[in-house]
C-alpha cells in the first residue's frame, strides 16, 4: 500500500438487518482498521506517502480515511515522512469579472483542479489565512439580491478533503482589514464595520476551540491594511486611518505573549498585493507597477526589486509564492502575458523567469498551502 497507487479496502459483508440483535452486529466503520490487515500506525504512514493529487479520491474511500485526511495527525505524518507538497490556490475571474472561482495547481502546472464553489454570498474585501493545511475566508462585503452588507462570516476550505465548511462568526463584522496566521492562530485586525465606520478592534481565532476572542485594539483605527506573521508576532501595515487622507505609515506589531501592540515608524502605504518569502515581505504599492518594495523583517530595513520590462504593465499584478520563489500573476487578462517567477537566489540578471503555471483567468488572490 505504501505507494502512489490507491487500493480501495475490500468491502466487508454486513450481517442481515433482520433479527432482534441485528443492530449490535452491524460493523462500525470507525472501529474497523484503516487498511484491513495492517496496524493503524503502519496504515497511516502508508496513506501519508500518497501524492497530493490523489487526496480528493482518498477522501471518498471511507469515513476512516476521510477523518484521518482532515486531521492534524495526517499533516504531521506527511511532515515526518518528508512528503509535504506546496500547491498554489488562486481565486481567478474571467472577462468582465462577473464570476470568480478558486483553482489549485502544483508547481509544474501538471495537475490543476477547480475547487467546489464557496458557500455563502459573493464577497469582496475579505481576509484570507492558512492554518493546518486549511484555507480560511474571513468577513468581507457580502452581496445578496442586489444589496450588500459587511459580514462576520467565516468559511473554511480543507485542501486535503476538497470541501468547504462554515466556522463560527467573528465577534465583529469587518471588511478591507488585515488578516494573517501566527503560531496556529488567525488574526483579524481593523477594517471598516457594519455601520461603515473605520474600526481598530482586533480578534484572534483558535482552530482548536473554534472560537474568536477579542484582543487589544489598535491605537488608531485602520482600513485597507494587511498583515503577516514573523517570529511569533503579527505585523500590520499599510492602509489609511480615514477614508480620504491620513495614510498609515507606521507598522503595528502585536506580541501574543505580552498581549500588547508596539509600533515602528517606517512602513508602506496603500499596498495592492503582498507576499512573504523567508524573512522578506514583498509589497506592491498602488503608486507604481514597476518595482516591489521589500521589507526585511529580520533587519528592519527596506529595499526594492525592479520588475522585468514587458508590455503588460497595464494588467496590474498579484503576488504569490511557491517553493522559495515569488510568483507574479496578472490581475487583468492581457494577451501575451505569462506568469513570472522570481528566484532571489539566482544569478544577477536571471532572477525573473517565465513560470509554467497558467491560469484560466486573471488573478484576484493567491495563497500557498503546504500539505
Amino acid at each position: 500500500m505504501c505507494s502512489s497507487t490507491l487500493v480501495r479496502p475490500r468491502k466487508m459483508a454486513l450481517p442481515s438487518r433482520t433479527g432482534p440483535d441485528s443492530s449490535s452486529k452491524l460493523l462500525d466503520e470507525f472501529d474497523s482498521p484503516i487498511i484491513p490487515g495492517l496496524p493503524d500506525d503502519v496504515a497511516k504512514t502508508c496513506l501519508a506517502l500518497v501524492p497530493r493529487r490523489e487526496f480528493p479520491s482518498m477522501g471518498l474511500v471511507c469515513k476512516r480515511w476521510r477523518s484521518f485526511l482532515g486531521s492534524k495527525e495526517f499533516l504531521l505524518e506527511r511532515k515526518l515522512g518528508g512528503t509535504l507538497e506546496e500547491w498554489v490556490f488562486i481565486l481567478t475571474t474571467g472577462a468582465g469579472k462577473k464570476e470568480s472561482h478558486w483553482e489549485a495547481t502544483d508547481g509544474l502546472g501538471n495537475k490543476q483542479w477547480r475547487l467546489p464553489p464557496m458557500p455563502g454570498p459573493l464577497k469582496s474585501g475579505f481576509g484570507v489565512a492558512v492554518v493546518d493545511g486549511k484555507l480560511l475566508i474571513v468577513g468581507g462585503y457580502a452581496v445578496t439580491g442586489g444589496s450588500g452588507a459587511v459580514s462576520a462570516e467565516v468559511y473554511q476550505y480543507d485542501s486535503c478533503l476538497n470541501s468547504w465548511s462554515k466556522l463560527r462568526n467573528m465577534n465583529e463584522a469587518r471588511c478591507s482589514f488585515a488578516c494573517a496566521e501566527v503560531n496556529g492562530m488567525v488574526y483579524a485586525v481593523g477594517g471598516y464595520g457594519a455601520d461603515g465606520n473605520i474600526i481598530g478592534s482586533a480578534e484572534a481565532y483558535d482552530p482548536n476551540t473554534g472560537k474568536w476572542t477579542l484582543i487589544e485594539s489598535l491605537r488608531l483605527p485602520r482600513w485597507g491594511c494587511f498583515a503577516c506573521g514573523f517570529e511569533g508576532k503579527l505585523y500590520v501595515m499599510g492602509g489609511r486611518s480615514s477614508f480620504t487622507i491620513g495614510s498609515a505609515r507606521s507598522v503595528c506589531i502585536y506580541d501574543p505573549e505580552k498581549r500588547a501592540w508596539c509600533e515602528l515608524k517606517h512602513g508602506c502605504v496603500m499596498v495592492t498585493t503582498h507576499a512573504m518569502l523567508g524573512t522578506r515581505l514583498f509589497c506592491m504599492e498602488w503608486t507604481t507597477q514597476k518595482k516591489l518594495s521589500v521589507f526585511d523583517l529580520g533587519k528592519n530595513s527596506w529595499d526594492t526589486v525592479s520588475l522585468p520590462p514587458h508590455r503588460s504593465s497595464e494588467a496590474g499584478f498579484r503576488l504569490g509564492t511557491l517553493d522559495g520563489r515569488l510568483l507574479l500573476f496578472a490581475a487583468m487578462e492581457v494577451a501575451g502575458y505569462h506568469t513570472l517567477s522570481y528566484d532571489p537566489n539566482a544569478a544577477p540578471g536571471s532572477e525573473w523567469q517565465a513560470s509554467k503555471i497558467n491560469l484560466s483567468g486573471s488573478c484576484l488572490y493567491s495563497v500557498t498551502i503546504k500539505a
